[in-house]
């Protein structure tokens, strides 16, 4: 009898106003999953307790606002509280956690604070989840934001549909740097944030790799988080615990993710899935995209009700002085057309129209004679790799801010795309990459017997690895293989 073809989905939606009603979302999708017979759901970094896209907490070298730290006590007031300990490295309490043997977690004896009627570690999240998991039969991994003790963790957690929570694991390294407010295809300097100034760094014995058993099928998973999947030495930790489902939940929506993922699945002879948030900007504003009109708040700042729209910067004096300047997501610095520049040209002679291609770079389209260079146009762009090009609408630029009004409501930009995928062990991409879609989900039906098949020439754990030569340990992490 062949083995049985287990289904994989994911999904691309974005937290929700609070924690409360992204809960409730994530029910309804876990339904919606459950009756597409999918087997396992992976949701996105964060999603729980939201993902702060954009937001500076108030914080530059050396300084800090009063303003940012009110910020930070609202994000940390939206975060979850799993029950779990601070622990060593932040490592938390372990198996000990996982089998509710933390004191205070239903055991009889320990003293009642004065005002509840029974005491109980975390704010309930955890019971939602497995209540969810139990429910529906699905088996879930979710991302979400975790308060213990004075500090937040990214973390996610894995709910089995019979068992309740068998793991969870805390993001080793915060990334330095996120995108921050888009300018066209620019990230606003004034709002970088840092991953590392709001959430502590787990620890690698939270690498530890779970397994669940669906069908018959033995499934060995786990997870690393955004930018850890950029890190050889932390995919190497997962590989060597033979692992067969990767999971790369993230907020990372560049072109460069998906072929990340597939050197993961063809590294690791395993199944890939990936899940990123799709938010979904509110209309377009001077502020975050150079259009005029619009009221400017996203959705991503709604989730963490930070709905401020970023103040605009002051318009220089005029005068030489260096120029305004964004950064892409790459990190290159593009400078903007200078004010000061504007007032000094002579009459007669305007700017030459401009668009910005999805690489963030600026393009000054011919002067098209008798067209008075205030009308928009419509251009076509060849797509990387000599894909099939398509009309996109462009609109031309004065003095760094788009100048043409044409009467109609600017167009709905998303802050993140999204672009959760699904891949195999050899490579291939069997589902996504999910592009702006926050409602839909994803899914393939997979053999995990090809994970053994790839094994044939390729076990970077094991046959392939030279383990006499290079010598690997993850301090804390208990690296033996599990079985199939």
């Amino acid at each position: 009898m062949p083995p049985a073809k287990i289904r994989l989905g994911t999904a691309s939606p974005a937290s929700q106003p609070t924690t409360p009603a992204t809960l409730t979302q994530l029910t309804h999708l876990a339904a919606r999953a459950a009756a597409k017979k999918i087997d396992i759901l992976v949701l996105p970094e964060a999603y729980v307790g939201g993902y702060p896209r954009g937001v500076g907490f108030g914080s530059v070298v050396g300084s800090r606002s009063t303003e940012g730290r009110d910020e930070y006590l609202r994000y940390f007031q939206g975060a979850v509280d799993l029950g779990d300990t601070v622990g060593e490295g932040g490592a938390g309490a372990g198996g000990r956690w996982v089998r509710r043997e933390l004191e205070g977690d239903g055991i009889e004896g320990v003293p009642v604070v004065e005002g509840e009627e029974e005491r109980k570690r975390g704010d309930g999240t955890r019971e939602e989840l497995e209540r969810v998991a139990r429910e529906t039969g699905v088996f879930l991994v979710v991302g979400c934001i975790e308060r213990a003790g004075g500090s937040l963790y990214c973390a996610v957690v894995y709910v089995c549909p019979r068992l309740g929570v068998i793991g969870k694991r805390r993001k080793v390294m915060p990334v330095s740097s996120s995108a921050g407010v888009r300018v066209g295809r620019c990230a606003d300097a004034r709002q970088t944030g840092s991953e590392r100034l709001i959430w502590a760094q787990g620890s690698p014995a939270t690498l530890r790799a779970v397994s669940t058993v669906i069908r018959g099928v033995r499934i060995n998973l786990a997870a690393a988080i955004c930018w850890e999947n950029y890190m050889p030495l932390l995919r190497q930790s997962l590989y060597a615990q033979n692992i067969n489902l990767y999971l790369a939940p993230t907020a990372d929506a560049r072109d460069t993710w998906l072929p990340l993922m597939r050197t993961a699945a063809i590294e690791g002879r395993c199944f890939v899935v990936s899940s990123n948030m799709c938010v979904r900007g509110g209309t377009a504003t001077p502020q975050d995209t150079g259009d005029h009109g619009g009221n400017g708040t996203s959705d991503g700042d709604e989730a963490l009700q930070f709905s401020e729209p970023v103040a605009s910067s002051p318009t220089p004096a005029p005068g030489p002085g260096r120029r305004s300047s964004c950064v892409t997501e790459e990190g290159f610095e593009i400078a903007l057309p200078s004010p000061f520049l504007q007032q000094v040209r002579p009459a007669g002679v305007r700017r030459r129209q401009s668009v910005f291609d999805e690489d963030g770079n600026e393009i000054v389209l011919p002067c098209i004679v008798g067209s008075g260079g205030n009308d928009a146009v419509t251009s076509d762009f060849r797509q990387p790799g000599g894909g099939a090009s398509k009309t996109r609408r462009a609109v031309p630029t004065n003095g760094g801010h788009h100048a043409a009004k044409t009467g109609r409501p600017a167009a709905v930009e998303f802050v993140c795309r999204g672009g959760s995928s699904i891949v195999s062990p050899f490579g291939d991409v069997l589902a996504g990459p999910q592009w702006e879609d926050d409602e839909g989900i994803i899914y393939a039906d997979v053999d995990f017997d090809d994970c053994i098949r790839g094994r044939l020439d390729l076990d970077t754990a094991g046959s392939y690895s030279r383990n006499d030569s290079f010598k690997f340990s993850v301090e804390g992490l208990d690296l033996t293989p599990l079985p199939y």
